[in-house]
């Protein structure tokens, strides 16, 4: 039987996953190997180097650089706080008479003194970096002064695309079929701190009012591109999402536009309702893709965390793919055929197909470059 290999997004109810939770730079894992820990909990945390503020001693005092050592305050390495006297001067006739003298503009420490050029610089306040643990789970393994991996047992889905990085909330769903539309008025002060799903398509209004009310995430099949624009105040890239600061995350299942979310999705979503949930937006498309995810924790023995190794989706007969491309973009259909010969397409080119028997009934060819797996 004909087959071939294809990227595809995961749906599942039941997946073991393994999640590394790394700092950016070297610092100090707070947990160790077979720990249980919540979304919540801080697994490792570092500091930023503050910013350099430089500081001529010389020039404010009014003296020559080789002389600003007999006017300091202060030392190398010293903690400061805004306000405090970095270096004074003796005043007229060392009488104390018109003293000048240089204050710090900040909180920090006195990163150093130059008894060449009579400057100071001074460093603001280390900026903590602090890593959480996203899903509960088991501490796996310890990668000794940058992080950990957690694994645990979960109900899964990715998403084609999504916008803000990680929250964490309890799943509820607005609406009562894919098709329909998540609208402003379906949400209220109950959806605050929720994860909220919508079905076909997630409104401007809807999104702005889940913001307002402390809404924690949508999952929506569809959404307006030019609504993201409105939101952002600039065109999403394609490179990389994920730092966004919008004050909600947000993960689409299917695509632009108006797109009714897959059944099965949306039979997922709607049966773990109530579930504490980690999701977030995060999306990069070409070389180390990263996929927007919900995962919705399940109870498990530590017997159970066997995880499989991964392998390119397999794409043969009966094969459940979404098409990711004009015409047909985001519907969901079932591989009929692998035919073996090149097809010509509208480009001229010739490529290799697949037949497949959409949702909506009509039977096509499709560029097998054109539909992504759907895995379960």
């Amino acid at each position: 039987m004909a087959q071939a290999y294809s990227p595809g997004l995961s749906v599942t109810d039941n997946i073991v996953l393994r999640k590394p939770r790394i700092l950016p730079l070297k610092g100090t894992v707070l947990v160790k190997k077979g720990d249980k820990v919540k979304a919540e909990d801080l697994v490792a945390e570092t500091f930023l180097p503050g910013n350099v503020l430089p500081i001529n001693l010389a020039n404010k005092l009014g003296v020559t650089a080789n002389l600003v050592i007999e006017y300091l305050k202060v030392k190398p390495g010293q903690q400061i706080k805004k306000g405090d006297i970095l270096a004074e001067s003796k005043g007229l006739f060392g009488l104390g008479l018109f003293k000048s003298k240089v204050v710090s503009p900040i909180d920090g420490e006195i990163e150093s003194i130059s008894q060449h050029t009579g400057q100071a610089l001074l460093r603001e306040p280390k900026i903590p970096v602090q890593i959480k643990a996203f899903l509960d789970g088991i501490v796996e393994e310890v990668i000794p002064d940058e992080g950990v991996i957690i694994e645990n047992k979960s109900a899964y889905i990715q998403g084609i695309f999504g916008i803000s990085g990680e929250v964490t909330g309890e799943l509820k769903v607005l609406i009562k079929d894919p098709n329909d539309v998540l609208t402003d008025d379906l949400i209220d002060e109950s959806c605050k701190d929720k994860c909220i799903v919508g079905g076909s398509m997630v409104t401007l209004k809807a999104i702005k009012k889940a913001i307002e009310l402390g809404v924690k995430g949508i999952i929506c099949g569809g959404i307006d591109d030019q609504d993201i624009k409105a939101l952002l105040g600039y065109d999403i890239g394609v490179a990389i999402t994920g730092h966004e600061k919008l004050g909600v995350s947000i993960l689409i299942t299917e695509g632009f536009g108006k797109i009714k979310m897959a059944d099965k999705t949306f039979e997922l979503l709607k049966r773990f309702e109530g579930k504490k949930t980690s999701m977030h937006g995060k999306t990069q498309i070409r070389a180390g893709v990263i996929r927007p995810e919900v995962i919705i924790p399940l109870e498990f023995q530590d017997s159970e965390l066997i995880a499989h190794e991964t392998s390119m989706p397999l794409l043969e007969k009966g094969t459940m793919v979404r098409v990711i491309r004009q015409p047909n973009f985001g519907i969901i259909g079932t591989v009929t055929d692998l035919p073996e010969e090149l097809h010509t397409v509208e480009s001229e080119t010739r490529v290799r197909v697949l037949e497949a028997e959409l949702e909506n009934g009509k039977k096509t060819t499709i560029p097998r470059a054109n539909v992504e797996v759907i895995e379960t």
